[in-house]
């Protein structure tokens, strides 16, 4: 049997640059109200939302993407010919197939690099790190870009009063490339398929293409049983990364949950005793609830808002449908 050669790698792998893309379209509470018969207090109060970014037609998820990856590309001062792997971490790819990670490789001018998506709802973006990370250590890959981007508007029910309020739009993207000091822990991930049921897409595709008016499937929520899950199952992962990572919470600098209700991110942040210095993201007041795009969205504001600053150490802890979750440590570019 022939002795097989191994790929040697970086000894460490870091998150370079972030990027971001924001729709232009700026939606108000006050115009999602009337839909769901409820108020702008009311959503402040279960959601922290003021308002929300939704996408034009021409901002399609290439688009949206290709944006955010120059941004972070330009800021990691990285060639996109030097980018080996591109992830996309999306639900809202409207087709089955081709992954649109192919598409936005080509876009960005890489030689061919390898595309692929993945499907891991609001955790898909830690999802992405932990495996450029990998891929980097590993040998695999040199530079890895890993995207999340969602159009969740085209699969709300603006009628559905748990979720009409909530979901949004956006790109964010993070170049991840080698390092010579650790600059992303170990990802402590998991699902809870026990609970699949909990955020879901309603309609199966097979029953849209029968129905006399065929619409968009939608994604729907309970919400209660999330907030319940999130708050308090959450705590512990996020708690699990700092003991992999070897960081005490008095060592963290930030932290970046996913953007999913303001209400479970204080919930977390009591349950962890994260100590009053430390800053914490609360970009869904202005961007709603993004899914995968939502850590990315929120590290970039926070770096851009002077509450992040290169070198600080940031806890991200994303959570989603399936019951999918990830978390880890990282140092912010």
């Amino acid at each position: 049997m022939a002795d097989l050669t191994q790929a040697q790698g970086a000894p460490h792998a870091a998150i370079l640059g972030i990027g971001a893309y924001r729709p232009s379209r700026v939606i108000p509470n006050a115009e999602v109200v009337e839909a769901i018969d409820s108020s702008d207090e009311w959503i402040q109060q279960r959601s922290g939302i003021r308002q929300r970014r939704w996408a034009t037609p021409e901002e399609t998820v290439q688009v949206m993407s290709v944006a955010a990856a120059r941004q972070a590309l330009e800021r990691a001062g990285v060639d996109p010919k030097q980018v080996d792997c591109v992830i996309v971490a999306t639900v809202t790819h409207l087709l089955q197939t081709p992954a649109i990670a192919t598409a936005i490789a080509h876009e960005l001018g890489t030689e061919q690099a390898a595309a692929f998506d993945i499907s891991a709802a609001c955790a898909g973006f830690c999802h992405g790190i932990a495996l450029a990370s990998d891929l980097v250590r590993g040998g695999t890959a040199g530079h890895v870009l890993v995207i999340g981007v969602e159009r969740l508007s085209d699969i709300t029910d603006i009628g559905d009063r748990g979720t009409a309020f909530i979901f949004a739009d956006g790109a964010g993207a993070a170049v991840v490339g080698p390092s010579q000091t650790p600059g992303i822990g170990p990802v402590v991930w998991g699902s809870d398929g026990e609970q699949f049921d909990l955020i879901r897409q309603r309609e199966d595709w097979r029953d849209v293409v029968a129905s006399e008016a065929p619409e968009m499937p939608h994604l729907v929520m309970q919400g209660n049983a999330v907030f319940r899950w999130a708050s308090f199952q959450m705590a512990k992962t996020g708690q699990q990364a700092l003991d992999r990572a070897g960081v005490r919470i008095d060592d963290l600098d930030v932290f970046v949950p996913h953007q999913a209700n303001m209400r479970i991110t204080d919930a977390m942040a009591r349950a962890m005793k994260l100590p009053e210095r430390v800053k914490i993201a609360r970009d869904i007041a202005e961007q709603g609830n993004t899914s995968a795009a939502s850590i990315p969205l929120a590290l970039d504001r926070m770096i851009e808002e002077g509450d992040a600053r290169s070198g600080d150490t940031a806890l991200l802890i994303a959570f989603g449908a399936g019951l999918a979750y990830a978390a880890q440590v990282v140092t912010v570019p």
